[in-house]
């Protein structure tokens, strides 16, 4: 069962950049001007319940064990739709606002695109 719900309203040109990082960035429709560029815009939804290293991240077809969360990784996504996700496999939070899951391709990412934990 899900506890959030979304899907991506607009990319900004340079969110691509990030994967070569292993990383994604998502943001509520309001992210400040000078960080639209490099985000993956998303609707705002409240999170039900607990986002744990039990959770599954979904993006599209493909799912992803989560494997740590920083500690405002959850107040960060209801009030802003903001976290960064961490493709690495991490199973300690170094950053609080970033979901860390399994070492696993990111999918291509687009406007529609459907993500759930």
């Amino acid at each position: 069962m899900s506890v959030f719900e979304t899907e991506i309203i607009a990319v900004g040109p340079e969110a691509e950049l990030f994967k070569d990082e292993k990383m994604v960035i998502l943001f509520g429709k309001d992210a400040p001007d000078a960080l639209k560029d490099y985000c993956y815009s998303i609707k705002i939804n409240s999170v039900e319940g607990s986002i744990t290293i039990d959770s599954t991240l979904t993006m599209g077809d493909t799912s992803y064990e989560v494997t740590a969360v920083g500690e405002v990784v959850q107040k960060n996504l209801e009030d802003l739709g903001h976290i960064t996700i961490k493709f690495d496999g991490s199973t300690s939070a170094e950053l609080p606002g970033t979901l860390y899951v399994e070492e696993k391709e990111i999918p291509e990412l687009t406007i529609g695109t459907h993500i759930s934990i």
